[in-house]
């Protein structure tokens, strides 16, 4: 009887020892299979573009033709004759620094008008200020290849062709109505009751909005810059069709139009130069990531 008492009680025993090894191996493999292998998956393909660029921006063009001989994923003998190019031999400063202007300029011209019209879609409360706001949002989804038809009229009758002044008025068509829905969820974020206690005080909606609102929204208002700066930074179609003079170029369209001579292309250059646009945005990027996410999070979440 106690032997075959004990035998039950030392298998029960090793059962849960063996259960939980099994449950962790278990969790382990999945853990691996959901999470880690799709993530590294997904870096890969994300960071392969950036590193095809930097390889192919140092490379000389003895490797970049020869495939056969030399590895098309490693460098042989780095150079900077590509970089030298860029910066010596073209326009590329004063593209970068057109782009630049336009960029500021462009997002803190959208900032503000997207400040008071968030603040007023959300805190005035007049009628059918939700279906303005969602008619703002709506005005996003408008593709840019339609609304760069009637914006050229425009800019020819204002005289503003190939200048970088049409860039500058032209991007917050596109940039203010998502900065805008952006703005109009951080606001709801922020009591109201904070702005009650200032009426009360006898403070006007400007002092409000200056004093009160735009302190505690400073994460909503760097994701907006954030938003603004790139888009600005990056967009190519209007910059195509407003800009004709090479010097009043922008990057994205100066490194296609300008470093591609009928079908000889400059590759080495046009990887340097797209490497070297890239950088302004992912500094930028790296400064205010957490502002950007923490805002993106009360934005969608109201």
């Amino acid at each position: 009887m106690t032997d075959a008492a004990v035998l039950p009680e030392a298998a029960q025993s090793n059962a849960a020892t063996a259960q939980p090894e099994t449950m962790a191996w278990d969790s382990k493999a999945r853990r691996m299979v959901t999470l880690y292998l799709p993530l590294a998956c997904f870096v890969i393909i994300l960071l392969f573009p950036f590193y095809w660029m930097t390889v192919t921006a140092f490379k000389p063009n003895a490797e970049l033709f020869d495939y056969k001989t030399y590895n098309p994923f490693w460098i042989g003998s780095p150079t900077l004759d590509h970089i030298k190019h860029l910066l010596f031999n073209t326009a590329y400063p004063h593209w970068l620094v057109t782009t630049m202007t336009v960029a500021i300029c462009a997002t803190f011209l959208s900032l503000f008008s997207s400040t008071l019209a968030a603040y007023a879609i959300q805190r005035l409360r007049f009628k059918g200020s939700q279906y303005v706001g969602l008619a703002i949002y709506l005005a996003y989804l408008v593709p840019p290849s339609i609304l760069f038809i009637p914006l050229a009229t425009m800019v020819y009758r204002l005289g503003l062709f190939d200048s970088p002044l049409a860039l500058i008025l032209t991007y917050p068509t596109f940039l203010v109505p998502f900065c805008t829905w952006l703005l109009i969820g951080y606001f709801k974020s922020i009591p109201y009751e904070l702005e009650e206690c200032a009426l009360i005080d006898g403070a006007t909606r400007l002092q409000i909005l200056r004093q009160i609102t735009l302190p505690l929204a400073v994460p909503g208002l760097i994701s907006a810059g954030i938003f603004s700066f790139t888009l600005s930074w990056n967009e190519f179609i209007y910059a195509l069709a407003f800009i004709q003079s090479s010097e009043n170029k922008t990057v994205p369209v100066a490194i296609l139009t300008e470093l591609v001579s009928g079908d000889v292309y400059q590759w080495g250059a046009l990887m340097a130069g797209s490497l070297l646009g890239s950088l302004p945005v992912a500094i930028f990027y790296s400064f205010f990531v957490d502002y950007y996410v923490s805002s993106l999070t009360g934005a969608v979440k109201e």
